[in-house]
């Protein structure tokens, strides 16, 4: 399980900082707003941990739009890789999710 830095920041470098807004129509303000949004559930991502260990990030934005968001952690900041819609089977495993833990 992995633990978000208090109070969370981000970090945004110039070879991103527009990238998700661009190419999924994600603005940096809207994939921020999902890690203070709940419900979320952040997953490894195994496939494309090769240099720094990256995860994902299920959550909505405040107009609930949900986001699949990829980040990594550099010190005590986030630095969000890329911020998209989710597809389908996203969706119905995070709806799942959802209705799993509003039970406990």
């Amino acid at each position: 399980m992995i633990i978000l830095p208090k109070p969370l920041e981000f970090e945004w470098d110039k070879g991103n900082i527009d990238k998700s807004l661009i190419k999924h129509n994600v603005a940096n303000k809207e994939a921020e707003e999902v890690f203070e949004n709940e419900p979320k559930f952040i997953i490894g991502d195994i496939e494309h941990s090769v240099k720094e260990k990256r995860f994902q990030l299920w959550g909505k934005t405040n107009k609930r739009r949900k986001l699949n968001i990829i980040f990594t952690l550099r010190g005590k900041k986030v630095r969000i890789i890329s911020a998209r819609d989710m597809n389908k089977k996203e969706r119905k495993a995070y709806e799942k999710e959802v209705k799993t833990h509003s039970k406990i």
